[in-house]
């Protein structure tokens, strides 16, 4: 089972949605440190984008309920941002 998950991934070719997630889980934990110490404006922003650049590769790999939580956590950060 391991084998067969880890013979598909190439580390020198990573589809662009997989950057887009490593991206963004830095900037969860940046945007928490932020609106924990700097400033909530900010940090709601670069959580808001952290979240939505995350978004493409867990609909790639169909993990719905992900999908749906990072939805719904987007929802709250623009009600904060409106």
């Amino acid at each position: 089972m391991i084998s067969r998950i880890t013979s598909h991934w190439n580390p020198t070719q990573h589809s662009v949605d997989i950057w887009m997630r490593i991206l963004g889980s830095g900037l969860v934990i940046i945007a928490y440190f932020i609106i924990i110490h700097v400033d909530l404006m900010t940090g709601v922003i670069t959580q808001f984008v952290a979240d939505l650049i995350s978004i493409p590769y867990f609909i790639r790999t169909k993990s719905w309920d992900v999908v749906m939580m990072l939805s719904f956590l987007l929802a709250i950060s623009l009600s904060k941002l409106l």
